[in-house]
Order: structure tokens, then C-alpha cells, then sequence
């Protein structure tokens, strides 16, 4: 445990309620509604939110920009961003419900793909992960080759539609899978990342769309690294950005070791008085331990809308971060969390001032703002509900 500094009683509880908070859950398999579910995991401290010296990492310009992708005007607001992420990215059913919402609502999402679930089950001995043996992963792999094939297609269709794939990685190995992604160095994420890309160009000789340059960042497993290591594979594979740390509200990107950070919020769930981490896994664990209880459905969804319309107007009324929304394609609790992420997403993407984009996008509309300004933004308190 790192130090903090922290003398009361009543911090150092809150502290408790925190690391308690900060769970990560290993996604269900393709074509399954839960999958394994890893036990509850402490993630790495929240990030302080300060940009270190590294140059800020660039993406290539939007060939077709949106009216809403231009340098803000002197004294005028940025646009409230929100960005919905999904780990795993590979349940055609969800991307189904997703993308006709997201069409109607002028919203991009970002889907973070785990390598394997491109890797059929009969070619899994071609993964080796870090540390393992050939032809394991802790989330499975692809299922049969018919399974690879659609999937390869409905990934296209999410492309074809303007939202965003970046890397979840391959084989999802959290603490309890030994090597975890929390103890790999450089030389590993290298490896890893090798391979994601391998695996990418692959498929492209199958038919998918996306280029592994084109992969601009990611999430790691369970939210788990050693930064230190991990930053400077990320770096020296293009990665543009990361989405794993966590903040104390809601925050602007800022760039850690010349990769941009965009941290996932840890805010109030005002039904329940408690600090979570906003990603769905972590929500269910705050409401019930992460116990299937499918009749409590529709009171996790309210629950869940609230707490992200809450945070969402902590931060339009303050200092216009982007929230952040973490999820993984599931049927958890009955569905409660794709529930209330697919009302989310329908309700506040057509708000006034509001932009549902991908990350990458972000920072395209980043690279064309006065620095001094993103800076000034950067240093407005962290928006907290």
C-alpha cells in the first residue's frame, strides 16, 4: 500500500471504502451472458491527474470532421464529452442494441478488444500470453471459426459507422493468474501488444477493417499495470492513449509519461452514499456484492441512471472533463447495467452542448485548442457529484 499522507481516522476509513470500491471482473466469454467472474480485485491508487514533461502523443486529423471538431472561440465552454467504452468489445447483441441508439443519437462509443476473441478455439496454442503456457487465456478465445467470421463482421459494421476499436489486450490475466498484467515488465507488454497486433492482421486477411496502426490506445485488464513498465510499450506501439487509472471526480486528460490518460471517474452513488469506480462491474459489486439477483434489475438501473446523470451535471456545470463511462458487454444482474447505459446513452447524447465521442476524437478536438487554454481547463477542480 502506498502512503498518502493522510492523518484522520474517518480518511483513512474512506480509504478502505475506496480500495473496496475499486474492483475490476474478468469479461464473459463471446456469445455467453456472464462468463467467470474473477473475485473482487483492489486496483492501483487513484492518479494525482498532473501531466508530466513527455511531449503530448498525437493522432492523424478527422478526414470528415464534425461541426463540433473546431478551435474554441475566445471565452467560450468546451463541449461536455461523453465517452462510453466497452471492454472485451466481442457480443453482437450488444453492438446491435448499441448502434442503432448510437445512430440516432449522432454518438460514437469506443469498443476495446480483447485480441483472443479474434483467435477461433482450434488456433488458440498460436497465443502464448507472458508468463503462460501456450494456448491459455483467462477469457477463452473466439469459439469456432463461423463465430470469428461474424464477429469480423458486425466489428466492420461498428467501424463502418464511425466509433472507435482499441485494445483490451489478449488474455485478460488480473491478480489470482500468475504472471497478472499488474507484475509484467516492459519486455512482456511488448510481447502482449506484439501479439494484439498480430492477431489484428490476421483477421484483416479474413476481412476486418481495422489496422493495427490505426489502434490509438486501450484499457488493461481489471485496471490493473505497473505504469512505469507499461507506459513505454504503450508509447513505442503508437498508443496514443490509456483509460485505466482512476481519479477522484471527474477530470481532464492529461499526459503521463507521453501517453494521454483519460481516468475513469470514481464518483457518488448518491442512492448509496458510497465512492465507486463509474464501470459497471464495479457499480454491481457497490450494490450487492456482485450477486446475480435478476429481480432487482429495474431498481440497479435507476440506480445507475441516476448516478451517471448526476455525474454528468457535476460536470457540465463545472469543469467540462469528459466523462468517462466504463462497461463490458453483459447481461449482469439482469441486465440492469446495459440497461441503464443504453438509456444513458440514448438521453444525454442529444443534450445541448453535449458530444458522445470516442477517444480518439477527443483528441483530435484537444490538438486544435490553445494549449494555454486545455491547461487552464486542466486546472479547474475535478467535477464531483
Amino acid at each position: 500500500m502506498k502512503r498518502w499522507g493522510w492523518s484522520s481516522t474517518g480518511v483513512a476509513l474512506a480509504l478502505t471504502l475506496v480500495v473496496l470500491a475499486v474492483l475490476g471482473a474478468r469479461e464473459p466469454e463471446p456469445g455467453h451472458d456472464v462468463g467467470d467472474l474473477a473475485a473482487p480485485l483492489p486496483m492501483a491508487p487513484r492518479t494525482t491527474g498532473s501531466s508530466s514533461a513527455a511531449a503530448s502523443p498525437t493522432v492523424p486529423a478527422s478526414a470528415s470532421p464534425p461541426s463540433w471538431m473546431r478551435r474554441m472561440l475566445p471565452g467560450e465552454k468546451p463541449p461536455q464529452f461523453v465517452l462510453f467504452s466497452f471492454d472485451g468489445a466481442a457480443s453482437k447483441p450488444h453492438w446491435d442494441r448499441i448502434m442503432p441508439i448510437a445512430e440516432r443519437a449522432n454518438a460514437h462509443v469506443t469498443g476495446l478488444l480483447s485480441g483472443v476473441y479474434l483467435v477461433p478455439d482450434d488456433e488458440a496454442a498460436t497465443y502464448t500470453g507472458p508468463g503462460h503456457r501456450a494456448g491459455y487465456s483467462s477469457i477463452g478465445f473466439g469459439g469456432s471459426r463461423a463465430d470469428v467470421a461474424l464477429r469480423i463482421g458486425y466489428l466492420n459494421a461498428a467501424l463502418d459507422a464511425g466509433h472507435e476499436i482499441g485494445t483490451h489486450y489478449n488474455g485478460h490475466f488480473c491478480v489470482g493468474d500468475e504472471p497478472n498484467v499488474g507484475t509484467w515488465n516492459t519486455e512482456q507488454w511488448n510481447r502482449e501488444l506484439d501479439l494484439f497486433r498480430a492477431i489484428v492482421e490476421k483477421a484483416r486477411q479474413q476481412g476486418f477493417k481495422l489496422d493495427p496502426a490505426a489502434v490509438r490506445g486501450g484499457r488493461t485488464p481489471c485496471l490493473e499495470g505497473d505504469w512505469g513498465q507499461a507506459f513505454p510499450a504503450m508509447r513505442g506501439h503508437g498508443l496514443a492513449y490509456d483509460t485505466s487509472h482512476v481519479s477522484l471526480g471527474v477530470v481532464w486528460p492529461f499526459v503521463q509519461d507521453g501517453v494521454w490518460e483519460f481516468p475513469m471517474p470514481e464518483v457518488r452513488v448518491p442512492a448509496l452514499g458510497k465512492q465507486v469506480v463509474m464501470m459497471d462491474f464495479n457499480l454491481w459489486y457497490a450494490l450487492n456484492g456482485a450477486k446475480e439477483e435478476p429481480e432487482r434489475a429495474a431498481d440497479f438501473t435507476r440506480i445507475v441512471l441516476d448516478t451517471y446523470r448526476s455525474v454528468y451535471q457535476a460536470a457540465i456545470n463545472g469543469n467540462r472533463a469528459p466523462v468517462v463511462i466504463g462497461n463490458h458487454f453483459n447481461d449482469w444482474a439482469g441486465g440492469a447495467f446495459s440497461g441503464a447505459v443504453e438509456g444513458f446513452l440514448g438521453e444525454v447524447c442529444v443534450k445541448p452542448e453535449t458530444v458522445c465521442a470516442t477517444y480518439t476524437e477527443v483528441i483530435q478536438w484537444m490538438q486544435l485548442q490553445d494549449p494555454v487554454v486545455l491547461e487552464q481547463l486542466r486546472r479547474i477542480p475535478a467535477a464531483r457529484n
